[in-house]
């Protein structure tokens, strides 16, 4: 049964499990990966983070295995046009095959709509973001979100981006080893919520 809020009938159930999403290192997550059900689920959700004027700055690219050699050479030809040597290549090369599923954030930033400044864009992503995390974590998936140069590079940009997007990091996904170390709870000694005192007039 459903609430008005649409929330079910064990709402306290859900936050609990809610709170329990960490980010989870490649090392503690193994096969299998989502499925694409499961990943096309959870991009689906992401409408439902805050977007004014409903600009979707953000879109989702699966990186299936049979990919992944591909992208290892990109990511070795973004490392060599930087000047790494030979062992930074393989090392950027061996990234392309980090955790068993891979996906990369794309984000459109507009800055022809003035009631919506490219901050409110990348809040927007930000939020759609987190809901596809949580909806993994939600079905039964670890993940965690990755930077790094191969997000920057050009190379890689041009191959995941059209005009006017740009590769804003990517996520790692798959089932966590339950035998792996668990992620450290968050840090509650900053005060998250405040009241809002007026200063004297």
């Amino acid at each position: 049964m459903l609430g008005a809020s649409g929330v079910g009938a064990d709402p306290l159930a859900l936050l609990q499990a809610l709170a329990a999403r960490r980010s989870v290192d490649a090392h503690a997550l193994r096969p299998p990966a989502p499925p694409p059900e499961v990943l096309q689920r959870a991009a689906e959700l992401t409408l439902g983070a805050p977007d004014h004027q409903g600009l979707r700055p953000v879109r989702f690219v699966h990186v299936g295995s049979e990919e992944r050699a591909a992208l290892g050479e990109l990511f070795a030809r973004a490392a060599a046009a930087t000047g790494r040597d030979a062992s930074g290549v393989i090392n950027a090369r061996e990234r392309a095959f980090t955790g068993p599923g891979l996906l990369a954030v794309v984000v459109r930033i507009r800055d022809d709509v003035p009631d919506v400044p490219p901050y409110e864009q990348w809040l927007s992503a930000g939020a759609a973001l987190m809901i596809l995390l949580q909806a993994l974590h939600l079905q039964g998936y670890g993940a965690k979100v990755l930077g790094g140069r191969a997000a920057r590079s050009e190379v890689v940009r041009r191959a995941f981006c059209t005009e006017g997007e740009q590769l804003a990091c990517w996520i790692i996904t798959g089932t966590r080893d339950p035998a792996a170390e668990e992620p450290k709870p968050p840090d509650m000694r900053r005060e998250l919520l405040t009241d809002w005192s007026p200063a004297p007039s």
